[in-house]
């Protein structure tokens, strides 16, 4: 393994940041068990700011991809590739999600990784709450679940918000509780991926188990909708 393995990357990563996060957020991780050791596996959870990709998959066993914005990994000069270099170690792969086909760009790519055997993290909100509160998932998510076949593993993060308000700006110490349920199983809907109704309704049973482990009040509308009234 090189050093520049995303692997080894994201172990130092972890080695350096864990115990500083530790510090800073106190974190309580429950439910941890309910990942599988091994195969592919859908991480889908709420989003509440910008640190929740960093501080999740850091307190995961093992390492966790997901989506981000190009733009964390194109910057010029020595700052440019030190953040390319932190984000992409961090399991992050960049997609250019502002284009007319970044939802497809992005449902592939995860589709990729699960084939791999790999750990795939999607919010299915599509982006961060506005005000704290659950909105209506985006149905990739069962999308992604029911071409792959990986189970679902819904997650919550509690209390980023009140760290890190807003989501910019340098996080300040707080509590932070990263909470896992039981994973989910869809292979009964296998063939079904195109059937709007399904997948309406298997994002919703995740939404739901997301709700549950959050505590969060539901909002059935989508939060860029809710962000742009």
């Amino acid at each position: 393994m090189t050093p520049e393995d995303p692997l080894s990357r994201f172990v130092l990563i972890k080695a350096v940041l864990g115990p500083i996060m530790r510090l800073m957020f106190r974190p309580r991780v429950e439910g941890a068990e309910h990942i599988p050791g091994d195969g592919p596996v859908i991480l889908a959870g709420n989003h509440l700011t910008f640190i929740d990709s960093m501080i999740m998959p850091l307190f995961c066993d093992r390492q966790v991809f997901f989506i981000g914005k190009d733009e964390y990994v194109t910057g010029k000069g020595l700052k440019g590739r030190l953040m390319a270099w932190f984000f992409t170690g961090c399991g992050m792969i960049p997609v250019d999600r502002d284009g007319g086909r970044g939802g497809v760009a992005a449902l592939m790519t995860g589709r990729r990784v699960l084939e791999e055997g790999k750990v795939f993290s999607i919010y299915p909100e599509g982006t961060r709450s506005p005000d704290g509160r659950l909105y209506r998932g985006r149905t990739g998510i069962a999308r992604l679940a029911m071409m792959t076949g990986a189970p679902v593993v819904p997650f919550a993060i509690i209390g980023t918000d009140k760290v890190q308000p807003g989501g910019a700006g340098i996080p300040r110490p707080g509590r932070v509780t990263v909470r896992f349920g039981e994973a989910m199983e869809f292979s009964r809907y296998e063939g079904m991926d195109r059937d709007r109704y399904v997948l309406r309704a298997v994002t919703d049973s995740v939404m739901t188990e997301v709700m549950r482990l959050s505590g969060q009040e539901y909002v059935d509308m989508y939060a860029t909708k809710a962000k742009a009234a």
